[in-house]
């Protein structure tokens, strides 16, 4: 099976796990992985940030490791990339209103090509219309009011789990990354073979 190349959209302080961790699987069985910030250049370092759930009322944040982004925001083909992914954290909220980012959600959703969010990646796919409308939806459940205004039916997942619905895969946050990612290898035709 030929690579896939898949287009990662991210930034400042996104979930380090959920770039890290991405990246890496879908890069050790041959895929190709451009992460991307709005106005940013490949070699340039954003700032990533680790969320977790300590006790109180809401998840923590603490500083990440920095990530050298690898491809130039305003040099990516959309015709490209054969799959979209939203990563979560902080990030999503402020590079979701940047219209370049939602007409590359929009590239891909007008496309039908495979589109995956995890945690708050999915306010990135809520500020364009119609990419959510009509999908069951996993996130974290903070963002189960957008998701709902958007049109989506919201799925509580458990932590470690991952939801596909047709060529949309979501999960909750980073603890399903084996999940998610193992539905993203799916939804791409990627076949891994244990003997």
């Amino acid at each position: 099976m030929p690579a896939k190349k898949i287009l990662m959209l991210v930034g400042e302080f996104t979930e380090e796990y959920e770039i890290y961790v991405y990246q890496q699987a879908m890069e050790a069985v041959g895929h190709i992985v451009h992460v991307v910030c709005p106005d940013k250049k490949a070699g340039q370092m954003i700032a990533t940030s680790l969320h977790d759930f300590e006790g109180h009322q809401t998840y923590t944040e603490k500083m990440g490791h920095y990530f050298q982004l690898n491809k130039t925001f305003s040099e990516v083909n959309l015709d490209e990339y054969d799959a979209v992914y939203a990563a979560g954290g902080r990030g999503p909220e402020y590079i979701r209103t940047d219209k370049r980012v939602q007409d590359m959600v929009r590239h891909f959703h007008e496309n039908d090509k495979p589109i995956f969010t995890i945690c708050h990646g999915v306010q990135i796919l809520i500020a364009v219309d119609g990419v959510v409308r009509g999908k069951r939806v996993g996130a974290l459940g903070a963002c189960e009011p957008e998701v709902i205004l958007a049109g989506g039916t919201y799925v509580d997942l458990s932590p470690t789990e991952a939801l596909v619905d047709g060529k949309m895969v979501s999960a909750k946050g980073w603890t399903a990354l084996a999940a998610f990612i193992r539905e993203c290898l799916n939804v791409l035709g990627t076949k891994i073979v244990l003997d």
